[in-house]
Parts: C-alpha cells; structure tokens; sequence
C-alpha cells in the first residue's frame, strides 16, 4: 500500500515537473488580429482590428508628434499646437469621490464599471479620407482623440483602451465610446463639386470609385486597396435643416463597423442598438435637447449632440448599421 502511494506520488511530480520544463519562461500569447480591449481584457469581434500596441497601430497614449519629421516630433516642439500631453483624459472625473479618483486615475477602471456608465457610441467622420490622415490632425495638430478609427478598406484601429475619456463628444465624453470614419465628408450643393470630384470618380463600370491619394496609399492596410461609394450617386439630405450631398461609406466600412457595434453592445450593454429617429421612425437629422439626451443610450451622430456638427452626413445609412448589428446579436 505504501509503496503504492509513493509510486503514485513519484508519478505525480514527474508529470508536473515535466509540464513545468515543457512551458517556456516568456511564451508569447497569440493575437487574432480581431481583439478589442476595454478595462484590460480582449474581446473578438470578428473583424480586422489593429490595436495601439501593434506595429501598425495609432497610439494616442504617446505625447509626442507622431508624424513630424525628427527633431521636431517631441511634445516640447508642438506644445503650442495641442497645450497637454495627454489626448485624453479621465472618465467622470468632475463626479467621482476622492476615494474612487485615486484609484481610477491610474486607470484602474472595471469591466463592470464600466457597464454600468457607458451608453453613447458616437460616430462621426473624419473629412479627412483616411484614417492616417486623420490620426495626424486630430493627436499632431489638434490635441484630440478617439477611441476608434476606421479606415477605407475596413480596417479599424484602436487608439485607447475605452476606459479612457478620449476627446471627440465635448461633455458627452465621459459616457460615450467615439469612432472616426475615414469619410471626406458632406458639402453643401453649390460647393460639394470641388470637393467630391477630387475623391471620388466614375469607374468604367458605372460605379463610383474612390480616389486614395497617392501619399495615402502605403498607409491602407490592405494592399493595393480598390474602394467604391455604397452607392453610385451622392446622397443628398438635410442636417440641422441645411441640404448637403456627401458619397457614402465603403461597403467594407459598413460591414466592420455593424460588426463592431454588434460587439460594443454585448460588451457594454447600456449602448443600445438604436438610433434618434423622429415622429415617422425616420433616422433624425438635428441636434437632440440636453433633456432627450440624458434619457437616451443607443447611437448617436456628432450632429446629435450639437449643431455645430454635421456628421456622419446625410448619406449614413443608420438602419443598415442598427438591424445588422441586432441581427449578429441575435
């Protein structure tokens, strides 16, 4: 019996001190390229993500210039352009108690703390083109950020883990996760030509096709990226009782982002998957009051939330993203 238990006990350990031998000191953990990280932890999502930590990402935790030539990229050098360090800033930081803002302020926020605050996503667009491009003005020249960008050809990059205040909502920071669409943005009538005609063209097929400058291109992912406009002509609309014509997204664009909003949502479940509509159930197109707001969690557009702001522009196609990301989630 004895020796029974000690051949047992020998057999034991062998087996643990081979599983220990067996397991590297420094193992790497492998990514999927489709992560999103709120409060520390990852989640998929089913789509490409590039996140801040990787070598293609866009950090705005970093202080310094990220596309000024050498010796002028050091925070010191563009301090009068963006006035602090930091792009971003701490949640709720004016309501906390003094207790809950020395240990949130080192960014020691919970999932669960999280969930229960946090029930704005709001989109915008970036009148830039492409989410490179967008980076630089908002983190190099304005002193601004946001949570995610998505790019022409589907990509989305993290800039911030959504424990972070980023800058893009005003006082609508501290409850909303934000998202830039590279998306060159809605124009009034008598001057949208100038614009939209260097973007955009009419392919041999009929349809109507991106044009990615060629500074640009190197900086989308995917190589030798071809995109299109959803639909082949501009879509014109009233925001804030303004008409404007813009081209829509890409179909790329569409589908990654009902793919994130999807995820936002089972993660964060105070973003519901809605959108302001008016009296007809029609996707609303002015600024909401502070009261409606403040009763309100789903999607929203900058142009919801002032009247200073135009996107995403007529041509957003709200019910598409809302019914799409309800039916992932079904």
């Amino acid at each position: 019996m004895q020796h029974s238990l000690a051949h047992s006990l020998l057999l034991i350990t062998l087996v643990l001190l081979s599983a220990c031998r067996s397991a590297p000191p420094a193992a790497p953990v492998a990514r999927h390229g489709d992560e999103i990280v709120v409060a520390g932890e990852r989640f998929r999502i089913g789509t490409p993500v590039v996140l801040w930590t990787d070598p293609a990402g866009y950090d705005a935790y970093r202080t310094e210039a990220r596309f000024a030539p050498r010796g002028e990229h050091d925070f010191a050098d563009v301090a009068e352009k963006v006035g602090t360090p930091n792009r971003y800033g701490l949640r709720f930081e004016k309501t906390l108690s003094d207790e809950q803002f020395n240990r949130h302020r080192g960014g020691n926020w919970t999932l669960q703390e999280l969930q229960a605050r946090i029930d704005l996503f709001v989109i915008h667009y970036d009148v830039c083109g492409t989410s490179r491009r967008c980076f630089e003005v908002l983190h190099d020249h304005r002193g601004l950020s946001v949570h995610f960008m998505l790019d022409v050809d589907g990509t989305i990059y993290q800039t911030l883990d959504l424990k972070e205040r980023a800058w893009h909502a005003g006082p609508y920071n501290d409850r909303s996760v934000g998202i830039e669409i590279a998306n060159i943005g809605a124009y009034p009538l008598g001057s949208a030509a100038d614009t939209l005609n260097k973007w955009y063209r009419k392919a041999d097929d009929g349809r109507t096709q991106l044009i990615i400058p060629e500074r640009e291109k190197p900086w989308i992912r995917t190589p030798g990226f071809v995109g299109y406009s959803t639909r082949d002509d501009w879509v014109s609309g009233a925001i804030h009782r303004r008409e404007l014509v813009q081209y829509d997204l890409t179909p790329q664009q569409y589908k990654a982002l009902i793919k994130l909003t999807a995820a936002l949502h089972t993660v964060l479940p105070r973003i519901a998957l809605r959108h302001p509509t008016d009296d007809r159930g029609l996707p609303r197109n002015d600024m909401m009051t502070e009261q409606e707001l403040a009763e309100y969690a789903g999607l929203v557009g900058h142009y919801h939330l002032t009247e200073g702001k135009i996107d995403p522009g007529p041509a957003f196609q709200w019910d598409h993203v809302t019914h799409g990301a309800r039916r992932l989630v079904k």
